[in-house]
């Protein structure tokens, strides 16, 4: 578990100070509009389906194009992808509130517009959060995700106020201008950053491997698969309270935009005190129990809301659902990125976004469609009741402690010199590793190949394979493939100082005169000379 430090020491940071209030004012912008849009839908249209999809159309982009951008932000300035999102979402903001304010709006429009800045979202999410990596130390990394939540709800616990008062005030174009302008203080703040990104010495990763490579790589790690399963499970059922709370405020409540504002308003509270009491959470209990409790309490502050007729009551439901939601939220974020090391930390983030935006926007449509059938109370007691399925996983797929591995580069190695003149992208080429191994020590030899083995498909190599020679058992010989020379070099440079423990073992293990002996070579394909005479006599007709 990570030293305990202050909630706030992040924001001793500079530009990690500096954007994070820019953020703040951002965040506060993307509220008043997602009031703004909520309800303008809920006025144009009758259907509650209708009204939970917007949540949808917002989320839904996250889950399809997430990992895309993640393999954008692993392989690209995450800095200028960060800019070049925020300017397409500001464009998008200005037309959204244009057609507003000429009354040009229908249902299916609004939709579109929403889905359009989830696409802006969906882009600069994976390069926002790699980023916070970037500009703090490893130590303070919990605490920086702990702050963005905390920023985000800060925002939360005010913006949906505000927005109410903005759309009861001047109408949903009113919002959604406001939104627009608040894009700004994010842009300045980037273009002000000069962050200071390590230079690759080899070729950009083409997009299709580098998004192959992503999913490889999560894959491969356990941990970080259980993780986006608790996330998608999450996602799925707390989406509920946030999709449909709008018609709660319409109808179970009798209230207008500032009961729904309000209604956020107190989500966001308990949000920002569950972000502030996280960290000494986190010194006392496993990742696993303060999971359990976050599902158990967002599913009794469900059900308190589906079925309380008091706007006191369900604000109170809604502080300990608030609270739940960034427990839980900002838990995963923190596994996912000290589980995974710097040069596929983008993906991961994406996938596990793909997973929990994917869960929230399948969530929308599910309790939308249950409560156009059978209202909204209904459904939320059914998200609750589902939530509980969440507790219970936890005691088969239990969450991982907070990694304390060292996942920095190895930088162990170095590029061979190489008699045969190849191109970088010249392959397959095919390794070969020489062991020499006594009978006593193989069952750990062969206990130590199966980490091996997951670790060298896991950094991108193909086909491993464990060989014994039949005339000397002692001898060992682990075979790899991989595409191309870069594709090697590449695949060296992915270990990191954590994987050197199980190098180090078979190093020790080994009991050959000299270390162990590795073949690279490139495969050809030979034809033997009188085929390749006869096939060119045929082929030549003079």
């Amino acid at each position: 578990m990570p030293d305990s430090r202050s909630p706030l020491s992040p924001l001793a940071n500079e530009f990690y100070r500096r954007i994070w209030f820019a953020s703040m004012a951002s965040n506060l912008g993307g509220l008043i509009q997602g009031v703004g849009a909520a309800w303008m839908m809920a006025s144009i249209s009758s259907s509650e389906n209708m009204v939970a999809l917007v949540q949808a159309s917002n989320t839904g982009p996250i889950m399809l194009f997430s990992l895309i951008a993640g393999a954008i932000a692993d392989s690209f300035d995450r800095r200028r992808v960060m800019i070049a999102s925020q300017i397409f979402m500001v464009t998008i903001s200005a037309l959204l509130a244009l057609f507003a304010y000429l009354d040009l709006i229908t249902p299916w429009a609004l939709l579109a517009f929403t889905f359009l800045i989830g696409c802006g979202t969906a882009l600069n999410n994976p390069s926002w959060q790699a980023s916070v990596g970037d500009m703090v130390p490893r130590a303070d990394l919990p605490a920086a995700v702990s702050l963005n939540s905390m920023g985000f709800n800060i925002t939360r616990s005010v913006g949906p106020a505000i927005g109410g008062l903005i759309v009861a005030a001047a109408g949903a174009a009113a919002a959604f201008a406001v939104n627009t302008l608040s894009y700004f203080a994010i842009l300045y703040a980037l273009f002000r950053w000069k962050p200071n990104f390590p230079q690759s010495t080899l070729p950009r990763e083409q997009l299709g491997p580098a998004i192959s490579a992503g999913l490889r790589y999560v894959a491969m790690s356990p941990n970080l698969g259980k993780v986006l399963f608790r996330g998608f499970v999450f996602g799925l059922t707390a989406t509920s309270i946030l999709s449909l709370l709008p018609i709660v405020a319409r109808d179970q409540l009798a209230g207008g935009p500032l009961v729904y504002g309000g209604l956020l308003g107190a989500f966001g509270i308990g949000a920002i005190l569950g972000a502030l009491y996280n960290q000494r959470l986190r010194d006392i209990l496993s990742s696993e129990d303060i999971v359990r409790a976050s599902f158990a309490g967002f599913a009794l502050a469900t059900v308190v809301t589906g079925v309380s007729d008091s706007i006191w009551l369900a604000g109170a439901a809604l502080m300990v659902a608030g609270a739940c939601w960034v427990l839980a939220l900002s838990l995963f974020n923190t596994v996912v990125q000290l589980s995974t090391p710097r040069w596929v930390v983008g993906r991961a983030l994406s996938l596990y976004q793909t997973a929990t935006f994917g869960g929230m926007a399948t969530g929308s449509w599910l309790w939308g469609s249950i409560a156009e059938s059978y209202g909204s109370g209904h459904a939320l007691v059914a998200s609750g009741a589902l939530m509980m399925v969440g507790v219970a996983i936890g005691f088969f797929l239990p969450m991982p402690a907070f990694s304390a591995l060292d996942l920095d580069p190895l930088n162990r190695f170095n590029e061979p010199a190489l008699k045969l003149d190849i191109r970088p992208r010249s392959g397959p080429i095919v390794i070969q590793i020489d062991f020499e191994i006594d009978d006593v020590d193989m069952p750990e030899f062969l206990r130590i190949m199966v980490e091996r083995r997951r670790i060298r498909l896991r950094d991108g190599a193909r086909n491993w394979t464990l060989m014994r020679d039949l005339e000397k058992p002692e001898i060992w010989t682990e075979t790899y493939h991989v595409p191309t020379w870069v594709d090697y070099v590449r695949h060296n440079q992915r270990r990191t100082k954590a994987d050197a423990e199980i190098t180090d073992r078979l190093i020790e293990l080994h009991r050959g005169p000299t270390k162990p002996h590795v073949h690279r070579m490139i495969e050809r394909q030979a034809i033997p000379p009188e085929d390749d005479v006869f096939h060119q006599s045929h082929l030549d007709p003079h």
